[in-house]
């Protein structure tokens, strides 16, 4: 593992540590949310070291706070974290030997992660991009939601201070890069008509699942192609 932070140069340092203090934000703002919303200050901070998906974790408690069952919002948490296959895939090898090493890096596995190691041409610069911005952005995740969850606690509207735009923002954030295909705009717009349709009759927490009627149209695009 010393040899991941020997060929990690001041470029890559840097990038990974504006990335490190973006996550330690969100996840400020995700523990403050959760304990606003009414959930035990464990909860958060555990889940964040066990589960460790920023956005399956803001959809979890997005959904129970808004009435939905918990088994609908961890089944809409693990849609949202199936592309980490795809990633799993495309960095299996620079994970290294050895079952335990390999649970680790799979843990720490993230979009940033997996966008930086692939970004670099030298096998060695792959693996050290990956573990350094891994184990950076659990350290600064983790921390952001153990000081944001101490926060919420003495906020007694997170609203006040916006924080409960975390939300939806982070969402959107991440699929606004996919959305620049038109196949998959088309998917998005049909799942969100579908969603908001579905909104007024069904529990919180099913229309998010129902939104995933749109994936039909994606795949029957790819299919046709």
């Amino acid at each position: 593992m010393r040899s991941v932070w020997r060929t990690v140069d001041l470029g890559l340092a840097r990038d990974v540590a504006l990335v490190c203090v973006a996550a330690a934000v969100i996840g400020l703002s995700y523990g403050a949310i959760a304990i606003g919303s009414g959930f035990e200050l464990w909860l958060p901070v555990v889940m964040s070291v066990v589960v460790f998906a920023g956005a399956s974790q803001f959809l979890f408690v997005g959904i129970v706070a808004a009435g939905g069952h918990p088994l609908a919002a961890m089944l809409a948490g693990l849609m949202v974290n199936a592309r980490h296959v795809a990633f799993g895939l495309a960095v299996s090898d620079l994970l290294g030997r050895g079952r335990h090493r390999r649970i680790l890096g799979s843990h720490l596995m993230t979009d940033e992660s997996v966008a930086f190691a692939l970004g670099q041409e030298d096998p060695e610069r792959k693996r050290s991009a990956y573990w350094a911005c891994g184990i950076g952005i659990f350290v600064s995740w983790n921390a952001g939601v153990l000081l944001g969850s101490a926060a919420g606690a003495a906020i007694e509207d997170t609203g006040t201070f916006g924080l409960d735009a975390a939300f939806p923002a982070v969402l959107l954030a991440l699929v606004l890069p996919s959305l620049r295909e038109h196949t998959t705009r088309r998917a998005a717009l049909i799942g969100g008509a579908v969603a908001l349709a579905a909104t007024p009759f069904l529990p919180a927490g099913v229309p998010v699942l129902m939104a995933l009627l749109g994936l039909l149209v994606f795949a029957g695009d790819r299919g046709a192609a």
